[in-house]
């Protein structure tokens, strides 16, 4: 993955996982949406989920679909959310499955506005 930053264009891969983020918030109405690509290349998609029962952020969710289809890791992630921020047991649930997977953070409109490297 090349280098970047907020305002840099994406590659087409990355690309991929912020449109498939921007999709899923948009087809379910969630506060958010988000994708993961995994080290194999497939990608899987998660909103917001606020039930009485459970709850997860989307990042959270595309991460469980990733488990739940056997993913072994991740490379890359995107969040879609107008909050500009990603939260910290969602950073934790990608860490988990890819330590060295970049988080994408996305405005409602697909443009950039933030790279979440791993510390260190």
């Amino acid at each position: 993955m090349t280098e970047l930053g907020p305002g840099t264009a994406l590659d087409p891969e990355d690309r991929k996982i912020v449109a498939l983020a921007r999709s899923a918030r948009a087809r379910t109405g969630a506060l958010e949406g988000a994708a993961v690509r995994d080290t194999d290349g497939r990608t899987y998609t998660g909103c917001t989920v606020e039930l009485p029962s459970l709850a997860l952020s989307a990042l959270q969710a595309a991460v469980a679909a990733a488990v739940a289809s056997g993913a072994q890791g991740l490379e890359a992630a995107a969040v879609v959310s107008a909050a500009g921020a990603v939260d910290d047991a969602s950073l934790a649930a990608v860490r988990e499955l890819g330590p060295a997977a970049v988080v994408l953070l996305a405005d409602p409109g697909g443009e950039l506005a933030d790279v979440l490297r791993p510390a260190g």
